[in-house]
This record gives structure tokens, sequence and C-alpha cells, in this order.
């Protein structure tokens, strides 16, 4: 894991309808939406560790503290970049920020955790199994 204080990384995409609240349920309004702005903010933190982790080592969100600052209708493009500003063992912390080219619409920290990915998927898949196991024996 090679991950420093000051590496970044980079995510954008054009605000489409299904990007909206109206359409992810988060609102009533036609505008983007603050889950979709933290799912860019997100992909920016990927993207920041992209090429620096051990191989069979992937990363996944454990928090987000973010604001969304200003709304940006269907249509714009929006850009997200996060920034590392700790690395606690395997903890990794950003500042995120997010832009629609007219205002910053968003800003905040997101914390990433590394995990081995094939036992974390795996520990993760057998809680399906669990489930459908319970279902079949009709405890459920």
């Amino acid at each position: 894991m090679e991950i420093a204080v000051g590496d970044a990384g980079l995510s954008e995409f054009v605000v489409k309808k299904e990007d909206t609240a109206l359409l992810q349920g988060s609102g009533e309004l036609p505008v983007f939406s603050t889950p979709r702005m933290i799912a860019l903010m997100e992909s920016a933190a990927v993207d920041a560790l992209r090429g620096r982790l051990a191989p069979g080592e992937t990363s996944v969100g454990i928090g987000v503290d973010v604001r969304h600052l200003a709304a940006s209708p269907v249509g714009v493009s929006v850009r997200a970049v996060a920034r590392v500003v700790e690395v606690k063992a395997r903890r990794i912390t950003f500042e995120v920020e997010a832009r629609d080219g007219v205002d910053i619409i968003g800003r905040g920290r997101h914390d990433r955790y590394v995990v081995e990915a094939k036992p974390f998927l795996e520990k993760t898949l057998r809680k399906g199994v669990a489930r459908r196991s319970l279902t079949t024996d009709g405890l459920t």
C-alpha cells in the first residue's frame, strides 16, 4: 500500500435525469441528488487509490460527512476531487469537494478502509447463503 497525504483523484460526469433527487427518491425536484453527489465523491476517492493498493486489496467506504451546498440542473457537468488528508494504518481519510462549473456544490470528508477483496466478498456473500438457508428451513 503506497498511499500518501496529498494523493488525489477525480471523477466527473454530466447530470442526467436519472441522477436527480426526484428520480433517486431523495427529494421532489429535478436537480442533482445528494446521493449521486456522494457517489461522485466516493468515485473520486477510489480514483485516488487506483494503482496504489497491493494486489488483491480494494477499499470500501466506511464514512461520509458532506454538505450539499448548491443545486445543479440536468445537463450540467459535475466534477469531484478527493485528496488524502490522513492515512492511519488501513483507514484513509479524504477531503472531498464537488463543483458544477459555477458553484462549489458540495464539500466534506470521506473515509475508506483497505481490505483484502476476496475474504471480504466471501464473508459478505455468506450472508446471502445464511439468509437462503433460513428461508429454506422455513424460519422466515
